[in-house]
Parts: structure tokens; sequence; C-alpha cells
């Protein structure tokens, strides 16, 4: 996939399924079901979940963007930005 990206200049976006660490006390207990090889293999990382009717994408990695979230909803329209340019940065 990233030598086809490559050739035709084209971005490739790959799906993780999570699952939730109970055994987790602190920090984020989610974690990718099939272990951190699709996370290393990535260029930028973005985290996706739903917030109610709303939903928000979270900045994970990226070599080139710091930490950021963004809140969204999708609609008839497409989708709406819910912040208006606001991201909250990682501390």
């Amino acid at each position: 996939l990233l030598r086809i990206s490559e050739i035709y200049n084209i971005a490739i976006i790959v799906t993780n399924q999570v699952q939730s660490a109970p055994d987790t006390f602190f920090g984020d207990p989610t974690k990718p079901t099939g272990g951190n090889v699709i996370g290393h293999a990535s260029t930028y990382r973005v985290y996706l979940r739903k917030s109610g009717e709303n939903r928000i994408a979270k900045m994970i990695d990226s070599p080139y963007h710091p930490y950021s979230e963004v809140r969204f909803t999708i609609n008839e329209k497409g989708t709406d930005n819910m912040d208006e340019g606001k991201k909250s940065k990682k501390e």
C-alpha cells in the first residue's frame, strides 16, 4: 500500500478495530485489537469516536502536526465543524 500511495500520490486510509483493556487503571483503556503494527506503519493516526450525535476526531500521531482535536457532526450537507476552528492541545 505504501508503494502504491507513493507512485500515484494518493492517501491510503486504513482502519483498525479497538477494544477496552479492563485491567488499565490509569490512562486510556482503549487498545488496538491486533496490536500496534498498523499504528507503527502509519504516518498519521486519527482516533475517531462518537459523543452523542456528534463525532470527535483526535490527531494522535503526525510528523508535521501537533496533537489536536475537533468536534464535528455528520448531516445531510456532509460534515459541519462544531468548534469553528478551535483546537485543543494535549497538555
